[in-house]
């Protein structure tokens, strides 16, 4: 049960001053809280011995409100200490999940769901935060509190009934121990369900108008609902026996009040025990209720914190698949890219998808890489961004270096690149242009915007650069959130810009005004363009055809016209027909098809 508490001896021992003063003034208290029942008794004989004078009136008095202020500021002391002890750590292990979630790669992301790393970032640090505040005030309580109450009565007042008043203790331990172990399971078992729930939340409100396309809006409904059925019954469950802790404590404890009642009362008739004795030993058995209800909530909060913790370290245990060697190098300029017999494989993968991949980009140079759908050139240029570790053979070289030689943050720094699908932040134009570079001036945006065709656009959206996206640019067409990507990495004007097929949700035109305009802003740096438009790298310096993960063609556009192989057979389908026949043609579909529906036209 206490094996949580074992798992943060390091928070505890970093924070020993916090917590030392905490539970010193919590051990405390437990001395200073007992004195007012034993007052509370010795006023009780002194009426009954008819001794009770004034001035021993206003001494008692005088003591029980002494004991109220010290009482008071000992308590605003000890609390405001463990609290903010708790919510240290909290914020600590908060701010560890987010340092981990942004060095983790691709394959962390793969394995744990978007909803799951939420509820562990949010249920399960709450739960944890709870075992380090309000947890070690049950156990101080249920422990050193009841087994000082139980000591003074046992001295104060009479042993013998102290003993007999123990009696339903080792059922409580029992039960509570009993109880704790179910808790442990059903609770992890709602948390599960409760990541299934928050990623359930999150596909369907990013796929919003994917389920209105399809009129999928009931079963999105029903499933949710069913999502949520799973839920509330995991955590019935785990309120279930959450309910036993306090009634199973509570009717023990009037087995106990029974006890001290009844043998305290034949006490008192034998003349063992006198009536202020007695009255401060109920009094006593009044303060020991919440020890005991504590003893429950202690092992509740115990086994969730411990099953929460075990899910968030679970979490921050995931090695990064990318790291730094020691004294590894800083790139501050990229002269050359070089693939020497490079052959890579994804981890999930059971073949490689590239495969002997010679190819030197030097800088100043554009480079095209085009291929069937899955043929490798995503991951060809994604290599440059070591989301995976390097490939199993050959290598990737910069500068002469293996990459894996090489700061990743300093290589990224030189790099800007701009996936087919990109990611808009919930925010302005302006923000998510000037994302990678905050202090850039409206000029520079503006700049970056018409580099990107996205110039024309700005008048019809209802505030200009102040124009909210939307969560994931959900407001905007395709075309634009990629356009607004492109300037993001324009604006950042990198060594090597990456364009993974970037540009194609844009129109031809549009796209040829983006290709001008980054041709002549980029001279003398490094570009890669992946397309599946055969005119978009027309203009590049050299262009490599991939299939199934090797270079089957290479050269500049005159050389692989010449060739008269995929590339050019593409390029004139595309010149001809349009890119639809094109696509059909790349996806494999027979050429017979293409050639029936151009003669029909």
């Amino acid at each position: 049960m206490f094996q949580v508490l074992w798992k943060l001896r390091h928070f505890f021992w970093q924070e020993r001053r916090r917590y030392g003063l905490a539970v010193g003034l919590l051990l405390f208290l437990n001395l200073v809280e007992i004195l007012p029942p034993y007052f509370v008794g010795r006023a009780v004989d002194l009426i009954s011995e008819h001794g009770l004078t004034a001035s021993s009136l206003a001494e008692l008095v005088g003591f029980l409100l002494l004991t109220i202020v010290v009482s008071y500021v000992c308590g605003f002391t000890w609390q405001y200490q463990l609290y903010s002890g708790a919510r240290t750590l909290e914020l600590s292990l908060r701010r560890r999940l987010m340092q981990h979630f942004l060095r983790m790669t691709p394959r962390f992301f793969e394995q744990y769901r978007t909803g799951d790393l939420m509820a562990r970032s949010t249920n399960d640090l709450n739960a944890v935060m709870q075992t380090a505040g309000f947890g070690i005030l049950t156990l101080i309580d249920s422990t050193t509190w009841s087994l000082t109450i139980l000591v003074t009565m046992a001295v104060a007042d009479s042993w013998k009934l102290t003993l007999a008043s123990l009696l339903p203790m080792p059922v409580i331990a029992i039960l509570m121990t009993k109880f704790g172990q179910i808790l442990h399971g059903r609770f992890e078992r709602a948390q599960d369900a409760f990541g299934d729930m928050n990623d359930r939340v999150l596909e369907t409100v990013a796929g919003i108008r994917v389920v209105r396309a399809y009129a999928q809006e009931e079963n999105e409904e029903r499933r949710f609902a069913e999502t949520m059925e799973d839920v509330y019954r995991k955590n019935a469950a785990v309120a279930q026996i959450d309910a036993l802790f306090d009634p199973t404590i509570s009717m023990l404890v009037g087995v106990t009040y029974l006890i001290g009642l009844g043998y305290g009362t034949y006490l008192v008739f034998q003349g063992q025990l006198t009536v202020g004795q007695l009255t401060s030993f109920n009094v006593y058995l009044g303060m020991l209720i919440w020890p005991m209800l504590a003893v429950g909530q202690l092992i509740n909060i115990m086994q969730r914190g411990n099953a929460s913790l075990d899910r968030v370290n679970e979490v921050l245990a995931y090695p990064p698949d990318v790291v730094d060697q020691d004294a590894a190098l800083v790139a501050h300029r990229i002269e050359d890219i070089r693939f020497e017999r490079y052959s890579f494989r994804y981890p999930a993968s059971d073949r490689d998808n590239l495969v002997d991949i010679d190819l030197v980009v030097k800088r100043g140079e554009t480079l095209g890489v085009v291929g069937r759908t899955g043929s490798g050139k995503s991951t060809l240029v994604r290599q440059l961004l070591r989301e995976y570790p390097v490939g199993h053979a050959g290598r990737l070289l910069i500068n002469g270096q293996p990459i894996e030689r090489f700061q990743l943050d300093a290589l990224h720094r030189l790099m800007g690149y701009v996936p087919q699908n990109p990611m808009l932040f919930s925010r302005s134009v302006r923000d998510n242009v000037r994302f990678a570079k905050p202090d850039a001036s409206d000029e520079e945006v503006l700049e970056a915007l018409e580099l990107a065709g996205f110039t024309e656009d700005l008048p019809r959206l209802p505030n200009g650069l102040d124009t909210m996206v939307g969560e994931r640019g959900i407001s905007l067409s395709g075309g634009q959130k990629q356009r607004i990507a492109l300037a993001r990495a324009l604006i950042l004007d990198p060594d090597v810009l990456i364009l993974d097929d970037a540009m194609s949700a844009v129109d031809a035109r549009t796209e040829v005004h983006i290709l001008r305009s980054i041709r002549r802003v980029r001279q003398g740096r490094t570009t890669i363009i992946v397309s599946h438009r055969m005119p978009a790298v027309q203009h590049a310096d050299r262009i490599v055809v991939l299939d199934d993960g090797r270079i089957a063609e290479e050269g500049t556009f005159q050389e692989l016209m010449r060739l008269n192989g995929w590339y050019a057979q593409q390029y004139l389908h595309q010149q001809a027909f349009g890119e639809a026949e094109a696509d059909l043609l790349a996806e494999g579909v027979a050429e017979e098809a293409v050639e029936e529906r151009g003669a029909l036209r």
